[in-house]
């Protein structure tokens, strides 16, 4: 790896008036800073002499204080460039460029003697700024009401959008103009924990099309302790204004310095294909922190899965008995119902398809006791994450799947019991050891638990991020489910394989489903952050197959499935459908087979987000 810095400036300013200007390394992005004649922090962004973000300010609302929006100096600027290329774990390519400019800009509150720096950085795809704090007497423990970020766009542009929401991404997309803009036109249905938070706002990340052909991107990149950030939409100025998670208190974020907040980005292109194969996002999160990577294996799987959403198939509970306790309940007295799905037999029976196919890995889904009455509840302890149901034999299985050369994959849903999750993540983690497990998808499906947090807020910020260093320190690789949408930290830890933060295959076994446009915006929009497991690989696309007169389907072709394994990106990929469906078009299945989840390059010949049809 070679690794290039030059210190091209160093200088000091101190006329608020006065913009400091940063252009990209190919010059065709510029940016320019200032303060207003009131020390308000402005930018604005420009790509190839078109306006991308007009001028528009910067700051922090705090609780009990001064904000951090006005009343500033510039006390030092300083610019810098910065260039190397470094080889990811796994990925798309494997070697990525990493080449910005840099603006470092020190502010100072006169009155209040507080001090908040603010960092850009201008690739030649887009820019990325931060708010960071050093420790200070004056500013050391602080809670922020919100951000005062703007990005004042230039027009009333084609959006791709989700409602804003506290607690789940998994909405189907809306495209409208920003004017246009109403989350009472969203269907809500088959969410269980939706709710918007106001009609104008919607979720980052944000695509637009301007009338004039440019791409434009809004997210954020290297979200640690912080919340996630939603946007209001000015519909008469077409300004966005962050707006973050807040907690049960109304604080969206509890900082002590020295703190950084997340990188905002802006990623702009007058071609659609380089909004996808931005490595930005990437760039901005710190390198690997995990010294010896060599237990993190790029693989395919099948499991049980979809056998739960079909129709009339299996069940992830044991029993029909409800209202069980966790402490006292006698598991072995419980009578099977006859729709379990995490049998001995069925195991089997996919281990031999894992094996027989060159298939890596095998999940279960329901094998562990708890599911009885684990939705819906709002339960402190529902599952122990150690405790098969009588009909699952852990040590058999683990032998018979090592006799076959495959490896189980462990199943943690914690119903949104985070808690319950932290007390018991130790002795789950030495289980998956003792029975040979070296992969996990982790679940958060409910209202979480401690009550009054959220998905995205800080407090789950955090926590998510404490299962993956605590997965990385035992050498477990993770698929995340119901987190925060990611936003790069599979750089810095790349056992975080993949995650969900979507909307999903699975909505159309159950639901309206997901409409054709929908796996056409997802590249631009949730998988700019990291690999989505969406869970491709359907071949029986209608549900009446299960179930006659069940008018659910995937909304898709057996062509569109195969193409779903090199469009949505992902280093732990499951072949989803039941394995009897696959062994009825085995030509078919043989491109799943060959399709490779580790790339050396990849090259976008062409791309653009679909329309509804209705709209084309």
């Amino acid at each position: 790896m070679k690794k290039l810095i030059f210190i091209f400036a160093l200088f000091a300013a101190t006329l608020s008036g006065y913009a400091q200007i940063l252009t990209s390394p190919d010059g065709n992005l510029t940016m320019s800073f200032s303060l207003s004649s009131a020390g308000e922090p402005l930018y604005q962004l420009s790509y190839k002499g078109k306006d991308v973000i007009m001028p528009s300010k910067l700051g922090l609302k705090l609780k009990d204080t001064t904000w951090l929006t006005s009343g500033f100096t510039i006390k030092d600027n300083k610019l810098s460039s910065f260039n190397e290329t470094w080889k990811p774990v796994w990925g798309e390519v494997s070697q990525i460029s990493n080449h910005y400019n840099e603006m470092l800009v020190t502010l100072e509150q006169t009155i209040q003697k507080r001090f908040m720096k603010i960092r850009f950085r201008l690739f030649n795809d887009g820019l990325g700024f931060r708010y960071e704090f050093d420790r200070q007497p004056e500013l050391s423990y602080f809670q922020v009401l919100d951000e005062c970020t703007e990005f004042a766009l230039t027009g009333d542009h084609k959006a791709f959008w989700i409602p804003g929401d506290y607690d789940t991404n998994e909405y189907f997309y809306t495209t409208t103009k920003l004017s246009e803009i109403n989350a009472d036109i969203v269907d809500g249905s088959g969410i269980g924990t939706h709710g918007y938070f106001a009609k104008n706002a919607v979720q980052s990340p944000l695509m637009m099309k301007t009338s004039d052909g440019l791409y434009i991107n809004i997210f954020e990149a290297a979200l640690l302790d912080y919340s996630a950030m939603n946007l209001l939409v000015d519909q008469k100025n077409f300004v966005l204004t962050s707006s973050l998670v807040p907690d049960a208190y109304g604080t969206k974020v509890y900082m002590q310095t020295p703190h950084n907040s997340p990188w905002r980005t802006v990623i702009v292109s007058d071609n659609a294909a380089d909004i996808l194969s931005s490595k930005t996002i990437l760039n901005l999160n710190e390198p690997c922190k995990i010294e010896n990577t060599d237990f993190i294996k790029p693989q395919k799987f099948v499991g049980i899965w979809w056998g739960m959403h079909v129709p009339d198939h299996w069940s992830w509970n044991y029993s029909d008995t409800p209202n069980l306790k966790l402490k006292n309940a006698d598991w072995n007295a419980l009578k099977p119902y006859g729709r379990h799905g995490a049998t001995t037999e069925n195991v089997k029976r996919y281990i031999d398809f894992a094996a027989a196919n060159g298939i890596q890995g095998v999940l279960v889904e329901g094998w562990n006791i708890g599911w009885e009455d684990w939705a819906g509840n709002w339960k402190e302890e529902v599952f122990d994450f150690v405790t098969p149901y009588p009909d699952f034999d852990v040590k058999g299985l683990h032998a018979y799947a090592a006799s076959k050369g495959v490896k189980l994959i462990m199943h943690h849903e914690t119903s949104a019991s985070a808690t319950n999750y932290e007390r018991r993540i130790d002795k789950a983690i030495e289980f998956m050891k003792e029975n040979g497990y070296d992969a996990v998808k982790t679940g958060y499906v409910g209202w979480i638990i401690p009550r009054g947090e959220r998905h995205d807020g800080q407090w789950m910020v955090n926590h998510y991020q404490r299962v993956i260093e605590k997965m990385a320190a035992n050498r477990i690789m993770i698929d995340q489910h119901e987190p925060v949408r990611p936003t790069g930290q599979h750089r810095t830890y790349p056992n975080l394989m993949a995650c969900e933060a979507a909307r999903g295959n699975e909505f159309n076994a159950w639901s309206v489903g997901n409409p054709p446009e929908h796996e056409t915006i997802l590249p631009f929009t949730r998988l700019m952050g990291g690999p989505m497991d969406y869970t491709p690989g359907v071949f029986e696309i209608k549900m009446d197959y299960y179930k006659a007169g069940n008018t659910c389907q995937v909304h898709t072709t057996l062509a569109k499935q195969l193409a779903l394994y090199v469009t949505m990106y992902s280093p732990l990929q499951m072949a989803a459908d039941l394995v009897e469906n696959y062994e009825k078009k085995m030509d078919a299945f043989q491109f799943i087979k060959d399709v490779a989840v580790d790339w050396d390059d990849t090259r976008y010949l062409e791309a653009e987000m679909k329309m509804p049809a209705s709209q084309l």
